[in-house]
């Protein structure tokens, strides 16, 4: 644990991990990223939530926040604006030293096309440039004449799945405002059908729905980050979450 550790309220270093598996090498965890929407409605935080699949392998019938697996196709993207330097600094901590800039803006980029692709909202800054993507879903994202936000983006946490998962992540989240919505923010009538149930909650009332363990620690994050002023949330470190010997050990980033 760093030297500089301060603790999040709700989350505790050293409490076992929930999952279970069987033992043998732990597999590799892969980059996935997820995205927090911050939509205030009547001077009140709501965040946009939805319920995982049965089917799912990986954590169904939970409710989680949008988000799921870096693509190649993240990193190849060329645009006009980046994500500010504090959060470039984050992104780049604790990482291998083979990791690239491009593969840590791609997490980011991950974070928005992923919503885009499970909720149908485009999460964007308008451009009079248009841009252009070989792949298909980044290409249906540029048709709407936006540009990703990165300058927009908060990194505000990482976690990687415990060991001796058969699948395993790591995440990172990131959280931004609600005025980088081009699209009706309830009309989420394109989305993939992934998540079912999609809709704008507090975050006092997602504390009772299914959550996954590190979602509860998360959104206890976002709590925390919401009393920042918005201004100086950027500059603020973010929460990295691993497993040591079946036990979690929280850092900051």
């Amino acid at each position: 644990m760093s030297s500089n550790y301060q603790p999040v309220s709700g989350i505790t270093p050293g409490a076992r991990s929930e999952f279970r598996g069987s033992a043998g090498r732990s597999a590799r965890p892969r980059d996935a990223a997820t995205l927090i929407i911050i939509r205030e409605l009547k001077g009140k935080p709501f965040i946009l939530m939805g319920k995982r699949s049965p089917n799912h392998k990986f954590m169904p019938n939970k409710y989680v926040f949008p988000g799921g697996r870096v693509d190649p196709c993240d990193s190849r993207l060329s645009l006009p604006t980046d994500l500010r330097a504090p959060v470039r600094r984050r992104l780049a901590k604790h990482v291998d030293k083979r990791t690239t800039e491009a593969r840590l803006r791609a997490t980011a980029l991950a974070a928005i096309r992923e919503t885009f692709e499970e909720t149908g909202l485009v999460v964007g800054a308008p451009t009079k440039t248009p841009l252009s993507s070989a792949n298909a879903d980044w290409q249906n994202y540029f048709a709407h004449g936006v540009r990703p936000p990165l300058e927009a983006l908060d990194f505000i946490a990482r976690a990687i799945t415990p060991p001796q998962r058969v699948r395993r992540f790591d995440t990172r989240f990131f959280m931004i405002s609600d005025q980088y919505l081009a699209s009706d923010p309830e009309d989420m009538s394109r989305a993939s059908g992934e998540l079912t149930g999609l809709h704008w909650i507090s975050p006092a009332e997602a504390h009772d729905l299914d959550l996954p363990l590190i979602t509860k620690q998360v959104l206890k994050i976002v709590e925390t980050r919401l009393t920042i002023d918005p201004a100086k949330r950027h500059a603020k470190p973010a929460t990295f979450v691993r497993f040591r010997h079946n036990k979690s050990v929280i850092s900051d980033l």
